[in-house]
């Protein structure tokens, strides 16, 4: 029987190609694991909660979109979901104090966030508070969501624009818009800076939400949110206003100016448009 000897040289160049090639098929693994988009985080959890008992109906719904954000999520959706506790159990005394059964039916509050508006860094959305604890009509109240998805934070409206900006020339443009508004609702009366009963509306006083715009992952104005009693009695209802970002991207802050540019889908009164459905 003839015995075969491989070289030890031969051997070792053998076992060092296999393990270049190895190493090789690693770095390749790495560098192709590390090309795929990494996956975004989404945050598990109802977009729905109600309640209904004898004395209060509560309810809060939820865009699919905020599950991106699973910090503001879960924050967002705790604190709502304790109000409305605190508001049925408030209810249920109130009727309790006046009596038990009332023929007016139980209290009522919906709370609904709108479909967000989303840029690289800001995350918007419109949330309208329906309330009718009796009286002679209910209560529709719309308020700003802006979460900073960098920074992972709520902000306010007044974080959009530069500290000591003169929001001078922003406010006169909206007043414009009000009474441009204004002309299209039968017996709505014109408003002016300082007036008597109803008058032009203050920045420092109004929720506002970004304004969806043509141009991919910016936004293309502000919406400014007046509700009923803001700029005119309670018959005109809400006023919702578009203005487009020209007219206010100078007074931007440095670290949101970016996020805004192009133009709105839609500029002036677009009440009806943000109207929950």
């Amino acid at each position: 029987m003839t015995s075969y000897r491989v070289p030890l040289r031969a051997l070792l160049l053998t076992v060092a190609v296999a393990a270049s090639l190895a190493a090789c098929q690693r770095t390749e693994k790495k560098e192709a694991e590390a090309s795929k988009p990494a996956a975004t985080a989404q945050a598990d959890g109802p977009l729905k909660y109600e309640s209904a008992t004898p004395y209060a109906k509560v309810s809060l719904t939820l865009p699919e979109a905020i599950k991106t954000q699973p910090d503001l999520y879960a924050s967002l959706y705790r604190q709502e979901v304790s109000d409305l506790g605190k508001y049925a159990e408030g209810a249920q005394a109130d009727r309790t104090e006046a009596g038990g059964e009332s023929a007016m039916g139980p209290y009522e509050k919906t709370i609904v966030y709108g479909d967000p508006v989303q840029t690289s860094r800001l995350f918007s959305a419109m949330r309208t508070d329906f309330d009718y604890s009796g009286g002679a009509h209910p209560n529709t109240v719309a308020t700003a969501l802006l979460w900073d998805k960098t920074e992972k934070r709520r902000i306010t409206p007044a974080d959009l624009f530069a500290k000591g900006a003169d929001l001078s020339s922003l406010e006169r443009a909206l007043c414009d818009a009000v009474n441009t508004a204004k002309k299209a609702r039968p017996g709505a009366t014109p408003v002016k800076v300082g007036g008597d009963t109803w008058s032009c509306p203050r920045l420092k006083d109004l929720a506002i939400v970004l304004a969806p715009g043509d141009a991919p992952g910016k936004a293309g104005g502000l919406t400014f949110l007046l509700d009923a009693y803001a700029v005119g009695p309670y018959v005109e209802g809400a006023y919702y206003l578009t203005l487009p970002a020209s007219t206010f991207q100078t007074l931007l802050a440095p670290a949101y100016a970016s996020e805004f540019g192009g133009k709105p889908l839609k500029t002036g009164d677009v009440t009806n448009d943000l109207r929950p459905k």
